[in-house]
């Protein structure tokens, strides 16, 4: 099982205690990356509330995000997509499974940073492609070529999640419930190593 920790606590500012006070834990990744299933399961077995950004937009709007993308465009989504985390950051113990593209903006990934320990869970375009090439809700990847769509996605987001994380794991074939065991080691591992 790889996973990798950015154990330097010094790119985070000593002022900002929030990040690891807040009790939240953060799930970057690709879009079917595991972070919705992820999140639930890290949330069930740390007593946490767990919420998806995605929901939380659907919640607000009442409408699906294909349809949001349709009427507003993806610009539109991503004005959403800010102000729903801007929100949920704001609040404790949370660990928050946010959207595939939730890194492009630079304003969220500094929400994201400071606000919780961020954990980027990455897989392989073709794990990605195989997961979601049947989910008509992935609005991005409505195209004639999916797995190009992805792979263009994956260069795209890649150094951005990296960049937001402080720990990356590959959610690969293990079990759901081996990946989260693993990942709240990780967490234990880091919450120790930044004190």
């Amino acid at each position: 099982m790889q996973s990798s920790q950015k154990n330097d606590c010094t790119n985070h500012r000593p002022d900002n205690s929030r990040k690891l006070q807040s009790g939240n834990l953060i799930l970057v990744g690709m879009m079917g990356s595991g972070k919705t299933t992820m999140g639930r399961a890290l949330a069930k077995h740390l007593g946490k509330v767990f919420v998806d950004s995605d929901e939380e937009i659907i919640k607000r709007t009442g409408v699906t995000v294909p349809h949001i993308f349709d009427v507003e465009g993806e610009a539109g989504f991503r004005l959403r997509e800010a102000a729903a985390i801007r929100d949920l950051v704001g609040r404790d113990n949370l660990v928050l499974a946010t959207g595939g593209g939730a890194v492009l903006e630079e304003q969220n990934r500094a929400m994201l940073q400071q606000n919780g320990i961020v954990i980027y869970l990455k897989a392989s375009v073709h794990d990605l492609w195989q997961r979601t090439r049947h989910d008509r809700n992935r609005p991005l990847l409505q195209t004639d070529n999916p797995h190009a769509k992805l792979t263009e996605l994956f260069h795209q987001r890649d150094p951005l999640y990296r960049q937001v994380s402080d720990i990356i794991v590959q959610s690969g074939k293990q079990s759901a419930h081996a990946l989260m065991l693993h990942l709240a080691d990780e967490i234990d591992k880091f919450r120790n190593g930044c004190h």
